[in-house]
């Protein structure tokens, strides 16, 4: 299933997370402003979280919202 047959669908945002959430991990490489990577780390470390983990959870966030 892709991301697109999700919103076609009108999946529940619980449905999405679990999608988003099932995956095998994969490895990436960005390219991020020096002084945006250090904010994130920093806003991570606030949170108790790793940068890892901070990322995947802005990208769920992002990707359940409701439609505007």
């Amino acid at each position: 299933m892709k991301y697109s047959e999700l919103v076609e669908n009108r999946a529940t945002d619980t449905e999405k997370q679990e999608f988003f959430v099932g995956g095998d991990m994969a490895a990436i490489t960005i390219r991020i402003p020096e002084n945006l990577r250090d904010s994130g780390k920093e806003a991570a470390t606030l949170k108790g979280v790793s940068f890892s983990a901070f990322i995947c959870v802005c990208m769920v966030e992002e990707l359940t919202k409701k439609e505007q």
